[in-house]
């Protein structure tokens, strides 16, 4: 039940159509602070999940912020509920940047 709240179905899901990844940084000695782990829920970390939560270190602030200049610089969009996923061509994609439409979605058969 819980998966169903927060995974799109096939049908639209821009994992699934090679829209969206979910990224976080590395460091030479693992990964580095980024407030959460990737999925953490809202409930889970108390919001820290969101991209612009106010709850995380200044370490992990400053880390989303490298993660976002990279990121944005290519053209993906952040979805901001998930400081880790990022989107390129997708229905969110679309409407963040004023696009007519989706480069990527499902295919008919």
């Amino acid at each position: 039940m819980l998966a169903s709240r927060f995974v799109s179905p096939v049908e639209v899901a821009p994992h699934v159509a090679g829209a969206a990844v979910d990224l976080t940084l590395i460091g030479a000695h693992g990964p580095l602070d980024l407030g959460t782990p990737i999925d953490a829920t809202p409930e889970q970390s108390s919001g820290a999940c969101f991209f612009d939560a106010a709850n995380i270190s200044r370490e992990a602030r400053t880390n989303r912020m490298l993660l976002a200049d990279v990121l944005t610089a290519a053209g993906l969009v952040n979805y901001p509920t998930e400081w880790w996923h990022w989107s390129f061509g997708d229905r969110y994609w679309a409407y963040v940047e004023d696009r007519p439409n989706a480069i990527y979605g499902p295919a008919g058969l």
